[in-house]
């Protein structure tokens, strides 16, 4: 199935086109397990949708995250022919799926960050929405990623290994929580991307990125995220 994505929520088709420049980074978690930690009705919902504007000053700079970090310049929406091979929870979903495209949130804010000079990147977004909205529209997304553990991508031409691990929801707080693995491998070099996403009330957060970074600053990710402005 061939079908015109843009580089978009979860960021994948980004990963995917920078990967004969990135190294191997196999830092994280190994242990996969239900990333789930709730439903949208476990908490009352009382705060209001968070605007565009209102979401940006809750995201994370330079200076929250510590030296050797710099802010990496956005780049331009691409859109490019993806074919998903091997994975029907993929198909079902259509193409837009192997790149976060259908975290079509009105209200959104996005940061990323290169890390000492190096390859090894964090990128943080924020959505809001209601709780229901939000927890289905990641839930879809992650469960049709980590539903085949391996399958394939052919993005703008490059035809991308992808290999999915569903691993164990971190102890950050927040309502709901998913987390995973992917490593993409093309050319004989390998990157591996951990996700994880936590949605809070209203609130959706999702950290990307090496996964050693996403360890590292989660937690003060999700703490201004959330924090009242």
């Amino acid at each position: 199935m061939r079908v015109r994505v843009a580089t978009t929520a979860l960021g994948i088709t980004a990963a995917l086109l920078a990967l004969p420049a990135c190294s191997t980074d196999t830092t994280g978690d190994q242990h996969p397990s239900a990333a789930r930690a709730g439903k949208p009705s476990d908490r009352a919902q009382g705060t209001a949708v968070l605007s565009s504007a209102a979401l940006e000053p809750r995201l994370l700079d330079p200076s929250d995250l510590g030296n050797g970090y710099l802010p990496k310049p956005e780049r331009p929406a691409q859109h490019d022919d993806v074919t998903v091979i091997g994975c029907p929870a993929l198909n079902e979903l259509g193409g837009d799926a192997a790149t976060g495209g259908t975290l079509a949130f009105p209200h959104k804010a996005k940061a990323a960050f290169t890390y000492g000079g190096s390859s090894s990147e964090i990128s943080e977004e924020l959505y809001s929405d209601s709780a229901k909205k939000l927890s289905d529209g990641i839930d879809r997304i992650f469960d049709a990623m980590t539903g085949c553990p391996s399958y394939q991508v052919v993005a703008g031409g490059t035809p991308v290994d992808v290999t999915s691990q569903k691993l164990s929801a971190p102890h950050a707080g927040g309502d709901e929580q998913w987390s995973q693995l992917l490593t993409f491998t093309t050319g004989g070099r390998s990157t591996v991307v951990k996700q994880t996403a936590i949605r809070d009330g209203n609130l959706l957060l999702i950290v990307s990125g090496s996964p050693a970074l996403v360890d590292r600053h989660l937690d003060k990710a999700l703490a201004e995220a959330t924090a009242t402005r």
